[in-house]
């Protein structure tokens, strides 16, 4: 029988006092691993499950501190600031710990569930009060189906209400191991049409909806539907038609939509991970578009907030 409390997993974040992963005050494990791509995303971090050196540029005084600390040497001062060299770089992460402003920070930690239960728990008196619990989000929590099942498992057993944060790309048997201890699912859709979420995202949607369906109908799992509004992307009037449709048609009328506009934060993150150049361009939806594209969700008798 195995020790749910010993599996390990990769986070890069747990965030405590949370309002918008779901109800109530939550704390939110954000896990590393996706096996999607979004252009967009805020959370690149997330992508791979291996270590990764965060540099922030504004926080570095140029003291060099890290270069002799840097096994390989990686890192040389350029302009004032200590650069890495990210193609040596092997994310040993002893940099990060003589860095004396904070300037280099390791993403990613490898814990155990019951670890990472162990600060769930901690606000186990914030649930109660406000009717919050944890949530897994990520990256895709699905990636690593065993550790999330093992965390939200010894969650269930404390009688802490669960939320898993997904894209619902993962084949069956993995949602299954997952889903026996999910109380609330918050599933992205990101575009109706097949070929523009594949070339947005890597991956094509067929399996996502098919998945939404079954969790849905067959489960009994309750599901909040979560659009994230890229402008120029998935918010074009007949896009969003078609997700109203398909949330009233294929799920009903009950499955609350929340609408979360885009924002820029990724943009921010790539630097600090060393990606050069401009992955994606948008500019975050005005107000006054967010209420249009709700007044069509609401046209087919969905509810529907904006922000989540």
């Amino acid at each position: 029988m195995t020790n749910l409390s010993a599996v390990e997993g990769m986070i890069f974040n747990v965030q405590h006092y949370c309002i918008h992963d779901g109800p109530g005050i939550r704390t939110t494990v954000f896990m590393k691993g996706c096996p999607l791509r979004c252009l967009w995303c805020q959370n690149p971090e997330s992508h791979s499950m291996c270590h990764q050196i965060f540099f922030t540029a504004e926080k570095c005084a140029g003291c060099g501190k890290c270069i002799p600390a840097c096994p390989i040497g990686a890192i040389h001062i350029q302009d004032g600031k200590a650069v890495t060299n990210r193609n040596l770089c092997q994310s040993c992460g002893v940099c990060t710990t003589v860095c004396l402003h904070e300037a280099r920070n390791m993403m990613g930690t490898r814990v155990s569930a019951g670890e990472v239960f162990n600060k769930i728990e901690q606000d186990k008196i914030f649930y109660e009060e406000s009717g919050g619990g944890a949530t897994l989000s990520g990256g895709e929590p699905l990636f690593q189906s065993e550790f999330a099942a093992s965390v939200l498992s010894l969650c269930k057993k404390a009688g802490i209400h669960t939320a898993l944060e997904t894209s619902g790309y993962a084949r069956w048997d993995i949602l299954q191991l997952v889903l026996p201890y999910v109380d609330l699912l918050l599933f992205d859709l990101k575009h109706m049409d097949p070929s523009e979420h594949q070339k947005c995202t890597g991956v094509s949607n067929e399996l996502i909806k098919d998945n939404v369906i079954r969790i849905y109908h067959q489960q009994k799992k309750p599901v909040i539907i979560r659009i994230p509004v890229i402008p120029g992307y998935n918010d074009s009037l007949e896009n969003i038609e078609a997700t109203a449709e398909f949330v009233a048609c294929k799920l009903g009328a009950s499955v609350p939509v929340n609408l979360l506009p885009f924002h820029r934060l990724g943009e921010s993150k790539n630097e600090r991970m060393g990606v050069q150049g401009l992955l994606f361009n948008s500019i975050p939806p005005s107000e006054q578009h967010l209420k249009e594209l709700k007044e069509i969700f609401v046209s087919h008798g969905l509810t529907v907030q904006i922000g989540g």
